[in-house]
């Protein structure tokens, strides 16, 4: 019945820093979005589907992650975006799967919601 994964929800604390997080560091972009009633963002990563929604009118829980431990997607030019990373100071755990040999970068957002960049095993640094 499922066919893929629809989009995830992020509530953010701080509008601008996470915004500046997701589309400035990461490339996605702030796309058409329905009057929902309240204050949020839909990002897209170059396609139709907005991939993450942003509330900007809720609490964070006190509880960061919840029961979801991350999200991850799929992401080109390891290089290009491990310099964006060193060069914005924001931390980042990059390491090599085993077997597959796919470059994980794993980061936080401005809120505490844990990201995991996913890069074809061929780049090289």
């Amino acid at each position: 019945m499922i066919v893929g994964m629809n989009h995830f929800t992020i509530v953010a604390e701080d509008e601008t820093k996470t915004l500046d997080f997701y589309v400035g560091l990461l490339g996605m972009t702030v796309g058409p979005r329905p009057d929902l009633g309240f204050p949020g963002a839909w990002l897209y990563a170059g396609g139709p589907q907005a991939v993450l929604h942003m509330y900007f009118d809720r609490p964070v829980p006190a509880q960061r992650a919840g029961v979801i431990d991350h999200m991850a997607f799929t992401a080109t030019d390891l290089r290009t975006v491990k310099a964006r990373f060193d060069e914005s100071g924001t931390k980042y755990d990059l390491r090599r799967q085993v077997g597959a040999g796919t470059w994980q970068l794993f980061t936080y957002d401005p809120n505490g919601a844990k990201v995991e960049l996913d890069f074809d095993a061929a780049e090289t640094l």
